[in-house]
Formats: C-alpha cells, sequence, structure tokens
C-alpha cells in the first residue's frame, strides 16, 4: 500500500491550533503516514514539528504569490492539504486550485473583528467553507457556521487538548513561589486581546477587593490589551497580576482555587479543559462550544456580566462544598472527552476515505 501523505497548513497558529496540529503530525506519523507542516517558522521552534516525525516547511504568514507558489510546491504530490484556521484555508486552496487534492478545513475558533473588516473576514469564510472537501468545526456551532457557509460537508470535530503533567496535590509548592499563601488564588490564561473579556474581568476584580481575605488574580497571556490592562491594575490599585507569557500554565492552574475564562467566544478552551481535568472549579461565560464542552461541571455566567462573573466567583470561595463538587464533575466530563488517540484516528479515518472516493 502506498505511504499516505499530507501537509498540514498552519497560518498565525493560535496555541490551540498549533498543539492540535503538533499532536495530529506524531499521531499520523505514528500511523506510517507522511506528515510535512508548512508553518510561520517561528512555531517550529515553539512546538518541535520535526520532534513529531513532521517535515517542516516555514511559510510566512502571507497570501502573496511567492508564498501561494511555494505552498503549491510543497503540496504537490499530496494525498491530502488539511489546513486549519481561516487563512491557512484561503492560502491553501489558492495554493492547490486546479489540482484535485482533497482539501480539508479544521475551524478551530470564529474571527473577532468588526466594521468593514468583519465583511471581509465573513467573505473569506465563505470562500474557505465552499473550496473544502470536508470542513471540521470544534463546537456544534461552527459546524454550523460551515454549513450556512456553504461548506459541502461539515462534520464535529471536537479536538483534544494535549494533557498537562500537573498535579492538583502539589499545588502548595507552586502558591509559595507565587507569594500566595494566605488568600485565594484565581487564575485566568489567554491572549490579551479584546474579545478575551479581560476588561470585565477586572470589572469583577474592583468587586473582589470587598472580599476578606481579598482574592488575588493572576493572567497568563501575551497580547497587545497588556499595556492598557496593566495601567487600569495600577491606577484601580486592583488586586491582579499579569504574568506575561508562561511555560508553565498547568502547574500555575492547579494551584488555583478557581479558574475563570471570562471570553466573549470560545470553541474548545484549553483552559477549560485543564481546568476540568485537574479538578479546578471553573467559573466561564456562557459562549460558544463553552456549555457543549462543560456540560454541568461548571458555573457559566453571560459574557459581559461583571456583576455575575464577581457573584460566581464570590460564591464559590465561600462554598468548598460546591467547589468540591465541581472538582468531581470536571474530573468526570473529562473522562467523556474525545482522546487525542481517537482525535486522530476520526482525522485519518476522514482522510482515507477522501482518496478511496477520489474526492478533490
Amino acid at each position: 500500500m502506498t505511504q499516505l501523505r499530507t501537509v498540514q497548513v498552519l497560518g498565525g497558529g493560535s496555541a490551540g491550533s498549533s498543539a492540535h496540529v503538533r499532536s495530529l503530525a506524531a499521531g499520523l506519523a505514528a500511523r506510517g503516514v507522511r506528515v510535512t507542516v508548512c508553518a510561520p517558522a517561528a512555531l517550529e521552534q515553539a512546538y518541535d514539528f520535526p520532534g513529531a516525525g513532521a517535515h517542516f516547511a516555514p511559510l510566512p504568514r502571507r497570501s502573496d504569490p511567492a508564498v501561494v507558489g511555494a505552498l503549491r510546491a510543497v503540496c504537490g504530490g499530496a494525498d491530502i492539504v488539511h489546513a486549519h484556521g481561516l487563512h491557512a484555508a484561503v492560502r491553501a486552496a489558492l495554493a492547490i486550485s486546479g489540482q484535485r487534492i482533497p482539501l480539508v478545513v479544521t475551524w478551530h475558533t470564529r474571527s473577532h473583528s468588526e466594521g468593514a473588516r468583519r465583511h471581509v473576514l465573513r467573505l473569506l469564510e465563505r470562500r474557505a467553507a465552499r473550496a473544502a472537501t470536508v470542513v471540521f468545526g470544534t463546537c456544534s456551532e461552527l459546524v454550523d457556521r460551515a454549513r450556512e457557509s456553504g461548506a459541502r460537508d461539515a462534520r464535529l470535530a471536537p479536538v483534544a487538548a494535549p494533557w498537562g503533567c500537573a498535579q492538583r496535590g502539589q499545588q502548595g509548592k507552586t502558591r509559595a513561589e507565587l507569594g500566595v499563601v494566605d488568600r485565594p488564588l484565581l487564575m485566568a490564561v489567554g491572549s490579551l486581546m479584546p474579545h478575551g473579556g479581560y476588561g470585565i474581568l477586572l470589572d469583577a476584580a474592583r468587586r473582589w477587593r470587598g472580599l476578606d481575605p481579598v482574592p488575588l488574580l493572576m493572567v497568563a497571556g501575551e497580547g497587545r490589551e497588556r499595556a492598557a490592562l496593566q495601567r487600569r491594575i495600577h491606577r484601580e490599585d486592583l488586586p491582579v497580576r499579569l504574568l506575561g507569557r508562561r511555560d508553565d500554565v498547568a502547574d500555575l492552574l492547579a494551584a488555583a482555587d478557581v479558574a475563570v475564562l471570562p471570553s466573549r467566544w470560545e470553541a474548545r478552551s484549553q483552559l477549560a479543559q485543564e481546568a476540568l481535568r485537574l479538578g479546578v472549579p471553573l467559573v466561564a461565560t456562557a459562549v460558544g462550544g463553552v456549555p457543549e464542552l462543560v456540560g454541568e461541571a461548571a458555573e457559566l455566567v453571560p459574557y459581559g456580566d461583571a456583576v455575575a462573573l464577581a457573584s460566581a466567583v464570590s460564591r464559590l470561595l465561600s462554598d468548598p462544598v460546591r467547589r468540591a463538587e465541581l472538582a468531581a464533575a470536571g474530573r468526570a466530563q473529562a473522562r467523556t472527552w474525545q482522546t487525542e488517540d481517537e482525535t486522530v484516528a476520526q482525522v485519518l479515518s476522514v482522510y482515507d476515505e477522501l482518496v478511496q472516493s477520489g474526492a478533490g
């Protein structure tokens, strides 16, 4: 049997999509598939795709003729091209135009823009959806959006986040290192972007100043909103610490009393997955794929409602029984999720289906 050849195309490479491609590359390579990953050069250093058994082809995050031509050359001998994210999908569609190579596209999230840019991104979504042989949506809402955008075949593919190595029972050492021993620790993780909801989170933190002891909120992540958030924290003397980008997020999360996810929209949040696996009580916005992901194992609040967010966290901090219930429910919910191995098997079965049918 001829070795299956696939090219995985990443655009900007969010943490979730990059980690998924790394996991997928490793699983496919272990099953005898020849994998090439095309992505910006910086992602090779961060995710070590060659270490997963894949060939790596650096590709800038642009769609000019030179970049499209380079991608076309890489994809020329592929049996399947699999693009992750909107911009990667459009670039891949241009690169394999006129060739009978099936294009699989995974929508990991949805775009966040307003005004004219929002209209342009919606047009790109339609173009990507219609060019794809199969669109994977990581939550039901994205599957519906792909179908509304004209996808010929849209399927649910709940991407599994890699398991962290932290243990909930080792949080004492981490808390001591952070200087948080005698007060509650709240943890948020994500890119500091407008859609992250961090302004609302700071509104909630202002309300937590009335608690005794006052909880400390730590936020791991970087983004263009950091300077503005830091100025506000200083100006209002908020009990919040911005940690920047960290490579020990699982350890930090395991040390927390409560995890907080204030986002405007999420599909399969890595923070939510890691928190539930670790048994860390989670307060999250009821948006996108979050309710589908967490079920009854988290406290859900409306997006943009700082009062509801602050109240939900305050209630949990004062109720150890409820926190214990959520910890147990979170671990149970996590056991129902698709594993990394099952995710690879699902993707490979679709690849085989497309190759055997001659789709393109």
